[in-house]
């Protein structure tokens, strides 16, 4: 039997992957395809003399001579596939900590703070790609806090985990130091998703807390990504029949409880007032710098002397206000105003979600809800009901940044049955209701000449019929790159149909929604040349297709 041409080959809508995966007991592999995860090492308790000589440096705020010890443990010449000496889960939390930490990062006094935030999360990358976060129990160390438990009713006892309860502040392995405890990333913030809401408003308000937060907001997503991917792994494996490991989850323990629409209000937060209330700091005064007299080249020249009784910075107040420069309200709206009045400008496209690295993790975020939708809607919530949220979402935003989140290249970061079912999802919204529905979201050349390529949008506006356009390039992009598009008169007259239709359609301004000269000659520049790479993809198509039927 002969293979499908290229015209009759198709991309698999995500909705049938999932059902597939639900409606098949015996179905255990996942249909989504997964790289490769490396080979990670198993575990061991860290020795008692090591853990008490690490407890003694946090405390006292030595918080580089620890990690030192840490590190010196796993370079210490032991052989290459032994087991990783692993610390506590109570270590690896305050290590995240001192990774994002204004004391040890904007108000580092001393070039030894600055150096142990970036020893934390060299230390936790090393960890990571050693023994990653299943056998790294990272799910139990990078536990939020209860509101019962929090911070903010000055309790010290970490969170009752489903694996048991963390240990208290009596325990070996506790450590007597509030970052260990109620001044923690995981104590002050409500739970992931303000994190990842404030970090994101900071990405646009804030930039000098975003180079920080984007280091931590980073660790953390390679974190949930492969965390998922090793239980996927587990679980086509068989090693756990008792649970589904995917269900035990990093991601999915900090989708648990969540509102949908607060998660996808934090990824897609962007620094305007109605963001910024709602996504607050997580520490006092954190957008807050040091003073000009106080940087850290002159702090650094105070020494720690004991004999001469000298304590350098330890008896010194890190958080006094005195101290501190005042920098713009995270809810003044001058920054955020002008990142959206700048969005016209073709080479900062996603300067209003806080540039190209914060878009970037914003993708992935929504890749990894994606894929929790497919293999276990009930955890969080039913995949179409998803992307609904996500159409709420992309589709409002300004036709640059609208253009770089919908781009081929930004679909990359998510499976391509999901990128195909995302777009497909937009452009439905924006599209001419005389367009027929298709049955599925499987994508197949039949389906663009039918059902996309040749039509307008809904509305005259030349910014909707920029945003189908690109939509439609997108589909035809990934078709290409993915099953092969095969060259056909029906296939040139659709395309040629949809320009026309759509350069038409966006003559008819309508009243009330100009926005200027400028603003239309910006759209149209859009429109034009999503036409232009369309035809130009099409073109190629046919001149390689006649090349080799030569």
């Amino acid at each position: 039997m002969s293979s499908p041409t290229p015209s009759q080959r198709s991309i698999p809508s995500v909705y049938s992957i999932g059902s597939s995966q639900s409606s098949s007991a015996s179905s255990t592999r996942p249909s989504l395809h997964y790289a490769p995860l490396p080979s990670f090492r198993t575990v061991k308790a860290l020795p008692y003399e090591i853990r008490q000589h690490c407890i003694i440096y946090f405390e006292e705020g030595l918080y580089f001579q620890g990690l030192n010890l840490l590190a010196s443990v796993i370079y210490s010449g032991i052989p290459p596939n032994s087991p990783v000496f692993l610390p506590p889960p109570e270590f690896l939390a305050l290590i995240s900590t001192l990774t994002v930490h204004p004391s040890l990062t904007t108000r580092a006094q001393l070039e030894d703070k600055v150096q142990a935030s970036i020893a934390s999360l060299r230390y936790l990358r090393l960890l990571s790609n050693l023994v990653g976060p299943v056998h790294g129990n990272l799910r139990e160390a990078f536990a939020f806090s209860t509101p019962e438990t929090s911070s903010r009713r000055g309790v010290v006892r970490r969170r009752t985990t489903g694996d048991g309860i963390s240990p208290t502040k009596d325990s070996l392995d506790s450590i007597n130091n509030d970052l260990a405890h109620s001044t923690s990333v995981w104590a002050k913030a409500q739970d992931f998703w303000h994190v990842v809401g404030w970090a994101f408003n900071c990405s646009v308000l804030h930039t000098h807390r975003w180079e920080r937060w984007k280091l931590w907001l980073e660790y953390m997503v390679d974190t949930l990504d492969t965390d998922w991917t090793q239980r996927v792994h587990i679980h086509g494996e068989g090693e756990d029949n008792e649970q589904d490991p995917r269900a035990r989850s990093i991601i999915v323990r900090y989708l648990e409880g969540g509102n949908e629409r607060r998660i996808l209000r934090a990824i897609f937060a962007d620094g305007s007032p109605k963001s910024a209330g709602e996504f607050v700091e997580i520490w006092r005064n954190e957008t807050k710098e040091r003073k000009k007299d106080a940087d850290i080249k002159k702090a650094a020249a105070i020494k720690l002397d004991i004999e001469a009784d000298q304590w350098g910075d330890y008896l010194h107040d890190s958080e006094s206000s005195s101290e501190l420069e005042d920098t713009p309200s995270p809810t003044s709206p001058t920054k955020f105003e002008a990142a959206m009045h700048s969005a016209t400008s073709v080479p900062n496209v996603s300067e209003p979600l806080g540039g190209p690295q914060a878009t970037i993790l914003r993708l992935r975020l929504l890749s990894l809800l994606s894929t929790v939708s497919v293999f276990l809607p009930h955890t969080f919530t039913p995949l179409p009901s998803l992307y609904d949220l996500y159409l709420e979402h992309i589709r409002p935003l300004p036709l640059p940044t609208f253009f770089f989140i919908v781009s081929p290249s930004s679909m990359q970061h998510f499976h391509l049955a999901a990128a195909s079912s995302i777009t497909q999802v937009i452009l439905r919204s924006l599209i001419a209701s005389a367009a027929p529905l298709p049955i599925t979201d499987d994508l197949t050349q039949e389906v663009l000449e039918s059902c996309y390529l040749p039509y307008h949008a809904n509305t005259g506006s030349i910014s909707d019929n920029a945003k189908v356009s690109l939509c439609v390039e997108t589909l035809l992009r990934l078709l290409q790159k993915h099953c092969g598009l095969y060259w056909t008169e029906s296939l040139q007259n659709a395309v040629d149909e949809g320009v026309a239709a759509r350069e038409q359609k966006a003559q008819n301004v309508g009243k009330g929604k100009s926005k200027g000269k400028g603003g239309r000659e910006s759209e149209r520049m859009w429109l034009k040349g999503s036409e232009a790479r369309i035809r130009g993809l099409v073109r190629l198509v046919r001149d390689q297709q006649e090349s080799t039927e030569e």
